[in-house]
């Protein structure tokens, strides 16, 4: 086989694996905008559900959402970025930031229903919290923490070293070169981060199936309970309750972390033009 021949064959090959993650993912799009998109009106995203067959709307199913999502998002945002700041700009490189590393590395690869359990066994029953937003976001904010923290590092690292050579140069202290400086410059990387974290937060079901319980209500407190959206879509689905509602709760979903990850693209490329 010849060079042209050999490179003919894995260019197909590359394209036949990118086609087939495409239409996979169309595929799926589609069946699920199909069945949902005859669900969606304003009163199935604004009234609550009731009823044996859970008619009605999702409304209270988003509040607890947005809420445990935004709650995991206060938790776990100053602790990533600032540890994300101290990896790329006060520790020295060495074993323990190489264990620090490892540590989020492995953390992120973690299957969300251990972390639900974890989430469950420390601050439900140990902590005696409950079922509650609030144990659920610090269930989720686990999940997320790696995310923050390791795309917070690169977007440190990714600011050229004469932005800081010449802070240093007006007199500048190392913080506040890296508070007013560096952090500013990198802030569309680290937003982009936050938000593919966010991504990932809403779509989960087994950490906050553990942690926040199924109760429909209005959340309030952080220390009520609640059903997110998954938990809602997986019980109207695996207990044939309310196909038609499930799709719609579906798509629904799919619309919000479709909206997440475009934002975030959105963001890494206004910050790539910024740069050019």
């Amino acid at each position: 086989m010849n060079k042209r021949t050999a490179n003919r064959l894995a260019l197909s090959v590359l394209w036949l694996c990118a086609g087939t993650t495409v239409a996979v993912l169309g595929a799926v799009i589609i069946y699920v905008f199909v069945n949902g998109i005859g669900q969606l009106s304003p009163e199935f995203i604004f009234t609550w559900p009731h009823g044996v067959n859970a008619e009605g709307g999702i409304w209270p199913t988003i509040v607890s959402t947005l809420y445990v999502t935004g709650l995991a998002m206060l938790i776990v945002t100053p602790i990533g970025v600032l540890a994300a700041v101290f990896l790329a700009e006060y520790a020295v490189q060495g074993r323990l930031v190489r264990i620090i590393r490892f540590a989020a590395d492995s953390l992120a690869s973690v299957p969300s229903i251990i972390m639900g359990l974890f989430g469950l066994a420390l601050f439900v029953e140990t902590m005696h919290i409950g079922f509650s937003m609030i144990s659920a976001a610090l269930a989720l904010s686990f999940l997320m923490l790696p995310i923050v923290m390791r795309t917070t590092e690169e977007a440190i690292r990714a600011v050229p070293k004469y932005i800081r050579w010449g802070s240093y140069g007006l007199g500048a202290s190392k913080w506040q070169t890296v508070s007013r400086i560096v952090i500013p410059a990198a802030m569309p990387r680290i937003l982009t981060g936050l938000i593919l974290a966010t991504g990932r937060a809403v779509g989960e079901t087994a950490v906050v199936i553990f942690t926040m319980g199924q109760a429909i209500n209005l959340p309030i407190s952080p220390l009520d309970s609640g059903r997110p959206m998954t938990v809602h879509l997986y019980m109207l689905a695996m207990e044939g309750i309310n196909l038609p509602a499930a799709y719609g709760t579906a798509l629904l979903l799919m619309i919000m972390i479709l909206f997440f990850n475009l934002t975030a693209r959105w963001l890494l490329r206004r910050n790539r033009r910024m740069q050019g």
